[in-house]
């Protein structure tokens, strides 16, 4: 039986190689959301020749063939996410991390991520919504409980 990851990168016309194997290894099942430049980083330790255009560019192309899902979410890298089901995503803008969300009740009664075709006449690719605040740890670090929305100030 053939590797998954050999079938994936054969799929999407790229060349197999244990780099490329390596990334989709290391994305399989991640629920980080890693930036390419963390999973340049930790296939460093493996590969210390790999560049990083490799990483950027096999993940640009797993996005492009619908694999992964690159996020817009963090405002200084893209971060991919292996899960391609439509979900929703949380940024916390203290400690960094994204976290998955799944509340259908963000979205309008009037668009649906699995069937919508257009909105106001636009053909709609994909559907995207990135909340971003302060995550119930970051939280409970700052005012020690996490049951309340106010944000508490620094002291």
């Amino acid at each position: 039986m053939e590797d998954p990851t050999v079938i994936e990168l054969k799929e999407i016309g790229l060349k197999v190689t244990p780099q490329r194997q390596a990334i989709l290894k290391l994305l399989n099942g991640d629920r980080t959301h890693p930036s390419a430049e963390n999973i340049y980083h930790e296939l460093l330790k493996k590969f210390p020749r790999i560049s990083f255009a490799t990483v950027y560019n096999t993940l640009s192309r797993l996005a492009e063939a619908e694999k992964i899902q690159k996020l817009d979410i963090d405002p200084n890298k893209k971060r991919f996410d292996p899960c391609t089901v439509p979900h929703h995503h949380f940024y916390c803008k203290l400690c960094g991390k994204v976290f998955d969300v799944v509340y259908d009740a963000l979205l309008p009664a009037n668009i649906n991520p699995l069937n919508t075709k257009n909105v106001d006449g636009h053909q709609v690719d994909a559907i995207q919504v990135n909340l971003k605040g302060v995550c119930k740890d970051c939280r409970r670090k700052r005012c020690g409980k996490t049951d309340t929305i106010i944000v508490c100030k620094r002291r």
